[in-house]
């Protein structure tokens, strides 16, 4: 009988009893897991001195062995299960956040239905143990030598490369002194207030601290950059022996669009073709494309792309061309006769070009025809109207081209399977944009594919290395490194930039150093294309070893949740919490009871799977679908040999249906993660709270390559669209500020990172401040700075030293130019006084009105040939503050000299500074000057700008010193008015 206000034992059901001062017993008292004292003396006696549900260590006062050491049978634990599930491979997967209602772990006496099951896992367990016994006696001995060597050749598939001491030890040294200079330079102008401008004096000090802020948040998490570097030789050797089939593990490619006209058809299928012709295993790849827009353009050109790649891909594959996208080979000013030896080489290649010319021609055609929509709708060839004629309510469609049922290449080998995917849209559901779609395309390729890998790519990001997947399952099937690994991400590469990269479009600053810095903590952040995921990851399960939180000091007090290290800083006085909250703790972790590996469950009749399967909180978690949900129990991917097409189809179109999501953890808990325009940083930010880490994969010829926005109108809008993405975080549950601190599995320096990535734009309001205070200041006659002495000297001469030593020797060990952290600095300012402030005040009108804001697809093509698409000039409300900016400036620094000219000399010192000021703040903003003043072929801008700027000084000048204007002498003329008698 169930004792009323006793929650239940999560592993053998019995009410948890009450300690030796008559409270309930509570073993965990960082979570509160509800576990009986019989299961809990178990576990310590089996070694597990960890919490089951958030790991962290049992406090010494509790385990003390108070108990006896005979247990009974009936109060075996579930971890013991696992244990004895795991000898006879059964594998249980950790599951860290996915939660769910209730629990059905209990059948109707109230007994576990794990219980039940003992006696059969012992009986399988036996059995395997025999088996197995009986199998390596039965081995040979040359087979087992064999094994032996292989077992001895084995080798990591890659390798951490610290940076060398005499590059890191330097660049650590001066940011300490830099923060130390720091210091001393705020207690200076705290303590040095400008009592004739102190309003001025007062803003300055709290932008200056902002940015110093902002600083720490940025450079610390570049504390441990590291290089890495990847085997592929090895892989090989390990995965693919000859004469036996390939064991690389399968991987789903994912392709997103929305808006052919935005993102044209003939980019999206130069990915495709990039794709299909990987050099992987032709049956370990699928490709599916997400048509969000239900476009029959984007389908009738997927179809000829897939008729195209049967004479595509071989070609790739028989020659080891790269890129393999057609328009980027063939568009390559290079000899491409270099180390070809064919004679065949020049034929094929001439006869392919011209293939590919007639394949645009078709893809043209299509664009065109589609540039005026039919009054009745589009219509297939068949005569059947499109399904997708209004984007906005339409059934979900799929169609599977190529792959080993379909069409073979022209050499009559397999093709990879190409998928096309439109989820089904009505009114009234969210459909969460391209978190949605990628969340829809996890489930149909769970469905038909299943692979254990996913990786991402933008529509414009084209396979620029065919070995990319290769690098990438050398951290993924490596052992030792793939079991913790949620995601690789690949460093983002563009073609089409001007050469001098205005707009930092490139941003090789983030690429180059911040992603290598984050790679040596918990690794980079998902950055929404170009990475390749773990499944399971996305599916919300924790890693297989869940990182335990260090041991406190005292038995009392457990890690410290901001510096993960000591409870000196929080003294550990956590509040019990009360019976309700114990009990529906108890009810959130059925998960990690009910998962196990599906080659196991395979040995279950329907009966025993059904027990052995809560159900029910699956469906609450993934959705109904029972296809789907068997899918997430295979660990290593792959579909029942039972399963037949027509079948998965239709649970394929029915896991995309508009309603499938509703009350599941998708987009809360697993998948892409719904509540920001920027899915990929709150994706990858769950992940890493889980303990899962990333890793940062930049092989040498780069893996993808896209296009980016050379037009300074498209730039300012993706930086828009970045920058509110983060406002977005920043207001909801998911804040780094808040989130994630009781697992204690987010490392406090990528804690910091994802700070920094959420609050930059709030920089936006400080900058714009600090920017206008030159031109004040200039008009005014004042400074925000007093007189300096000779220590102040110091201070201030310290700082730009520091500054000028920190970016030298960040360049030093990243190999980045001073040309792109120049160009970095520029478009920090130009976007933050426009996108990121504009990010801000509509962040907070759409959490305070509910007004949101439409997601506007980046166009993807551009002139190219002399990139003329950089100098066109669209207007919109973004380029109003920098303009303005520019404009007080300047005339602050004419004014600024007036004044100097009508003071005398002992104003020009003062002005000195003043003029710097502002010529600092028109320096950062000259490139959108230079894209607002347009073509090359121009005057110069900066010939424009200092002719203005001289112009009016000369002028100032000129009118000072009155050349053809007699002199009068004024005491003469003084003299003059007295004697006259008025």
């Amino acid at each position: 009988m169930m004792q009323s206000g006793v929650p239940p034992c999560s592993t053998c059901g019995e009410p948890v009893g009450f300690d030796s001062n008559g409270e309930v017993f509570v073993a965990c008292h960082e979570c509160n897991f509800p576990i009986c004292k019989s299961c809990f003396d178990y576990e310590i006696k089996e070694g597990r001195k960890v919490c089951l549900r958030c790991s962290t260590p049992y406090d010494e006062s509790t385990t003390m062995p108070d108990v006896e050491t005979n247990q009974s049978s009936n109060h075996s634990t579930m971890a013991s299960h696992l244990s004895n599930a795991q000898d006879v491979g059964i594998h249980a997967r950790h599951v860290s956040t996915v939660s769910t209602v209730d629990s059905e772990l209990n059948d109707d006496s109230g007994n576990p239905i794990w219980k039940n099951r003992v006696e059969s896992w012992k009986d399988k367990k036996s059995k395997k143990k025999k088996a197995t016994s009986k199998a390596k006696a039965e081995v040979p001995p040359e087979q087992q030598m064999e094994e032996k060597q292989s077992a001895d050749a084995s080798l990591p598939l890659s390798e951490v490369i610290p940076l060398p001491r005499n590059k890191l030890s330097p660049y650590r040294c001066v940011i300490v002194m830099r923060l130390i200079i720091l210091a001393l330079f705020f207690h200076y102008r705290v303590t040095n207030p400008v009592d004739s401008a102190y309003g001025l004096w007062l803003t300055s000090i709290i932008c200056e601290i902002w940015f110093a802020v902002s600083w720490v948040l940025d450079q610390f998490p570049k504390w441990t950059p590291i290089n890495r570097e990847t085997y592929i030789d090895r892989l090989s050797a390990r995965y693919e022996r000859e004469g036996e089939p390939s064991e690389l593990a399968a991987v789903d490619f994912f392709v997103s669009t929305v808006d052919p006209m935005k993102e044209p058809p003939l980019i999206t299928a130069n990915t495709v073709l990039s794709i299909l012709a990987v050099d992987y295993p032709v049956d370990k790849v699928s490709c599916y494309v997400s048509d969000d827009g239900s476009a029959m353009l984007t389908f009738e050109s997927l179809v000829e792309t897939a008729d195209f790649a049967r004479k595509w891909v071989p070609f790739c594959k028989k020659f080891s061309i790269e890129p393999r996208a057609p328009e980027f080979y063939f568009s390559q000013k290079i000899d491409y006769l270099k180390d070809k030896i064919q004679p065949s080489f020049v034929k094929e290649r001439r006869a392919m070009k011209r293939d590919y010319e007639e394949f645009k021609v078709r893809v043209n055609a299509l664009v065109a025809k589609a540039q005026k929509t039919p009054e009745e709708g589009w219509t297939m060839q068949d005569g059947t109207a499109w399904p997708g004629n209004n984007p906005r309510d339409h059934p979900g469609m799929i169609q599977v081209f190529l792959g080993h049922t379909g069409a073979h290449d022209i050499e009559g080998n397999e093709l990879p399977r190409l998928v096309y995917v439109s989820r089904e849209k009505r009114p009234g559901y969210q459909h969460h944009k391209k978190a949605g779609a990628e969340n829809a395309l996890v489930r149909v390729s769970a469905v038909l594919t299943n692979a254990p890998f996913i990786l991402n790519l933008d529509c414009d990001h084209y396979v620029n290395n065919s070995k990319a997947v290769r690098e990438a399952m050398c951290f993924m099937m490596d052992p030792q490194v793939g079991p913790n690994v949620c995601y690789v991400q690949f460093p983002q590469r563009f073609d089409g930039i001007d050469r001098s990269d205005r707009y930092a479009n490139r941003n090789t600053v983030f690429f180059d150093v911040n992603m290598k810095g984050l790679d040596g903590i918990q690794g980079p952040v998902y950055v929404g294309t170009g990475c390749v995921f773990n499944r399971q990851a996305l599916y919300g399960y924790g890693p297989l070893n869940l990182p335990s939180l260090q041991k406190a000091s005292s038995s009392s007090s457990s890690s410290c949740s901001w510096c993960g290290c000591c409870c000196c800083c929080c003294p550990s006085k956590k509040p019990s919490k009360d019976l309700s909250e114990v009990y529906r703790d108890s009810k959130r972790d059925d998960l990690n009871s009910a998962i196990f590996n599906l080659k196991e469950i395979d040995n279950y009749d329907e009966h025993e799977r059904s027990m052995l399967i809560s159900q029910r909180s699956f469906e609450k978690t993934f959705g109904l679908s029972s296809v789907f949900i068997e899918s997430t129990l295979m660990e290593n991917g792959g579909v029942p040999e039972s399963a037949n097409s027509p079948t998965l189809i239709n649970e394929a179109i029915h896991v995309i249906s508009c309603g499938y999501e509703e009350k599941t953890e998708w987009g809360k808990e697993i998948g892409w993660i719904y509540g920001s325009i920027t899915e990929d940083i709150l994706t990858g930010f769950k992940m890493q709270c889980r303990g899962w880490r990333s890793i940062y994969c930049m092989p040498l010829r780069p893996a993808f390559k896209g296009s980016a926005p050379i037009n300074l109108s498209d730039r300012l809008h993706q930086v828009l669209r970045w920058a509110l993405g983060s406002v977005e975080i920043f207001l909801s549950r998911h804040c780094p500020l808040w989130y994630g601190f009781g697992g204690g599995r987010l490392k406090w320096l990528q804690r910091m990172a994802y700070i920094n990535t959420i609050v930059y734009p709030f920089t936006s309001l400080p900058l714009i401040a600090y920017c206008t205070l030159p031109a004040i200041c200039l008009l005014t006659g004042k400074f925000i700075i007093p007189t300096l002495s000779n220590l102040a000297s110091v201070w201030f001469l310290g700082l730009f030293i520091s500054i000028i030593l920190t970016s030298v020797l960040e360049l030093r060990w990243s190999g980045v130019s001073i040309e792109d952290l120049w160009r970095n600095e520029q478009f920090w300012v130009i976007g933050g006084v426009s996108a990121h402030l504009f990010a801000v005040f509509q962040g907070f009108l759409k959490m305070v009105a509910g007004l949101d804001t439409n997601f506007t697809v980046t166009a993807k093509a551009a002139e190219d040939g002399d990139f003329g698409e950089l100098y066109v000039i669209k207007w919109t409300t973004l380029l109003i503050p920098p303009t303005t900016l520019i404009i007080v400036n300047m005339v602050g620094v004419v004014a600024g000299f007036s004044d100097a000219l009508n003071s005398g000399y002992e104003a020009w010192g003062p002005l000195f500074g003043k003029v710097f000021f502002a010529f600092w703040v028109i320096l950062h903003l000259y490139p959108f000057l230079k894209g607002l003043m347009g073509r090359q072929n121009r005057t110069p801008t900066i010939v424009v700008l200092w002719s203005v700027l001289l112009a009016s000084v000369f002028s100032l000048v000129w009118v000072k010193i009155n050349p053809f204007v007699q002199k009068v002498d004024g005491s003469a003329t003084v003299q003059t008015c007295i004697s006259i008698d008025c």
